[in-house]
Formats: structure tokens, C-alpha cells, sequence
């Protein structure tokens, strides 16, 4: 099982890194909408780092926007990338497990995509290091979109519309290298940072949280709730993995399929909170179904797995202090 995974794994990165050294990414700035964008981010958010064969232009951000949400990338044109990260629910599906062609479960929950450009890596497991790699990953994974990628590619050149699209927004035709460039754009332009606690924190307005969210914030960022250490910045994340005592056995072994240490069995990376209470359900298996159930596994200090992190512990909070706790993650929902 870890060979098979390991394998398709780094025939992703593999396939990522060819095209990426056989295309020559130079294109002409002097069609309108090919001008190099500065991308809007959000105030208290640094900007974020760009590949420099893949800059942020208004042509390829549609582009990659179409191809996103076009089932077109599938064997049997029936699932798009948008199938799983649906706008209406910040860009993940509201399932357990996403579902895949031929109706097919994925094993694990969907992830949320927006603020992806800070992620140094993609997946729960960390498995792909870049953005524009990461796109290989779910059409040609079989529970996914089953579809060989150069297949996509012959697929696109013979669309009426696409050929004259990748011209404008890459001087190239559809291949390997501009299609995972065009989808990364648009991933890397998608932002949320105009939340209750933003207005809170970074445009000084003091009312911008309820009591209850504000004493809520207190918890979260101080010893009581210690969720700050792993929830920390801008983004309420530091990328790292962390089993956090959700089973005692895990099915899935997490960055162990990367890394095949017996130390990183069951962890996962830790997810970005922001827009938290809009993307339920949660941990990276979809098995815990509500805000408070989450706070109540934390709270409980989790089960005895070896590789618990040492932050995870019994908190002793009470009643009071849980629901402002949830009420501060609610603030964290863009508006």
C-alpha cells in the first residue's frame, strides 16, 4: 500500500518537473489582459511567493477559472475540480469523503482551497510541494477523475474553444505545462481575509466581535485553549503535521505514506481555520460533524496514540468557555 502510494505520488512530482523544464514559459505581454497582476491580498497577509514561470495575469486567472470548473478534465467528463471545492461552501463539498467517478469515495475529506498560495504543500499528507503539481494529482488519480493527463491535453487541443485561450493567456497551445500553470493561477488568486476577526484585527474596529467571541479569542490565543500553537498567524495555521489523537488506529496512516516513518503515523497537516464554521465536517476523514464536537474532542485531550502531539491534553474547559470558543471560530468566516 505505501509503494503504491509512494509511486503515484512521485509520478506526479516527476510529471510536474518534466514539463516544467520542457516549455519554455516566455510569452508575450502585448495582448490586452497579459500584463503581470499585483493579486488583491487581504490587509495583515504577506504577499504570497509566485512561481517565476507561472506570474498572475487577468487571462490566465480565466483560464485556469474555466478549466477548474469544467468536467472536460475526466475520463467521462462528469467531475470537475469543482465537483469537490464548490464556491457556495468555500471551496470544499460538505462531504465526509468527495465522490469521485463512477461515484466513487475518496478517502479522505476535501480541504478547503482558498488561501492555497501560502501552503507549502498540498494534500492532508503533504505529498506534493507545489500548486501546479498538486493539479496532476486528482485527474489522474483513479477514485477521482481517472484520466490519463496527456489524453486531457489531445482532449483540450481538439475543443473549439480552449486552443485560442491557451494562445492568449500563454502564447502556447494546451499541453501539460499550461494547463497545470493556467488552474494553479486561479487557485493562487483565491483569498479570505474579510472576516469579524479581521475587522477586529487589522482595521481596529473594537465592536467587530461579540463578547462572547471576543472571550472566545482569549481562550484560543492564550494557555487555556493552547489552539494557537499550531492555529497561529494569518492563516491560523503553521503547515506542520500533527497527530492529534483522533484514533487510536488509524486506517489512513497520513504523512507516513509520504515519509514511511512509523513516527508520522497519523499525522496530518494542520488545516487553516479561517471560514471554519462553513466547512463542515472535519479532521481529514470528515468523521467529526460540528464546531462543538471538534472543541469537545480537544477539550477531552484525545486518545492515547504514540504519536499524539504533547499539545494535545485534557483542557478542563467549561461550558461557558467552549461555546465562546465556537463562537470566536464562527467570527472567522468571511463576510
Amino acid at each position: 500500500m505505501f509503494s503504491g502510494w509512494k509511486k503515484y505520488i512521485l509520478g506526479v512530482c516527476l510529471l510536474g518537473m518534466h514539463y516544467s523544464c520542457t516549455v519554455d514559459p516566455d510569452i508575450s505581454d502585448q495582448i490586452s489582459g497579459n500584463e503581470v497582476l499585483t493579486l488583491d491580498v487581504p490587509k495583515g497577509f504577506p504577499y504570497p511567493a509566485i512561481p517565476a514561470d507561472n506570474q498572475p495575469t487577468q487571462n490566465r486567472i480565466d483560464l485556469g477559472k474555466l478549466l477548474f470548473f469544467d468536467p472536460i478534465l475526466s475520463r467521462d467528463s462528469t467531475i470537475s475540480c469543482g465537483s469537490c471545492h464548490h464556491t457556495a461552501l468555500y471551496f470544499t463539498d460538505g462531504l465526509a469523503h468527495s465522490i469521485g467517478i463512477d461515484s466513487q469515495l475518496t478517502p479522505r475529506n476535501a480541504p478547503s482551497i482558498i488561501n492555497v498560495a501560502y501552503q507549502p504543500y498540498m494534500f492532508w499528507d503533504g505529498g506534493v510541494p507545489t500548486i501546479e503539481q498538486q493539479v496532476l494529482a486528482p485527474i489522474s488519480n483513479p477514485l477521482e477523475m481517472d484520466f490519463d493527463v496527456n489524453a486531457v491535453v489531445a482532449r483540450l487541443n481538439n475543443h473549439p474553444a480552449y486552443p485560442a485561450l491557451f494562445e492568449k493567456a500563454y502564447g502556447q497551445p494546451p499541453s501539460v505545462f499550461t494547463l497545470t500553470r493556467a488552474i494553479a493561477n486561479y487557485e493562487r488568486s483565491l483569498f479570505s481575509g474579510t472576516s469579524q476577526f479581521d475587522e477586529f484585527q487589522y482595521y481596529n474596529k473594537t465592536d467587530a466581535l461579540s463578547p462572547s467571541a471576543l472571550n472566545g479569542k482569549s481562550i484560543f490565543f492564550g494557555e487555556s485553549g493552547e489552539c494557537f500553537h499550531c492555529h497561529n498567524e494569518f492563516n491560523f495555521t503553521d503547515n506542520s503535521f500533527k497527530n492529534n489523537g483522533l484514533y487510536l488506529n488509524y486506517a489512513d496512516s497520513g504523512r507516513a505514506r509520504i515519509t514511511l516513518l512509523s513516527g508520522d503515523v497519523g499525522k496530518f497537516k494542520v488545516p487553516s481555520l479561517r471560514n471554519i464554521a462553513m466547512t463542515a465536517p472535519y479532521m481529514h476523514d470528515g468523521s467529526i460533524a460540528t464546531l462543538e464536537e471538534v472543541v469537545e474532542h480537544y477539550n477531552s485531550g484525545g486518545k492515547p496514540h504514540p504519536n499524539k502531539s504533547g499539545l494535545i491534553k485534557p483542557l478542563n474547559l467549561t461550558i461557558q468557555e467552549k461555546e465562546d470558543l465556537v463562537n470566536f471560530l464562527k467570527a472567522l468566516t468571511d463576510q
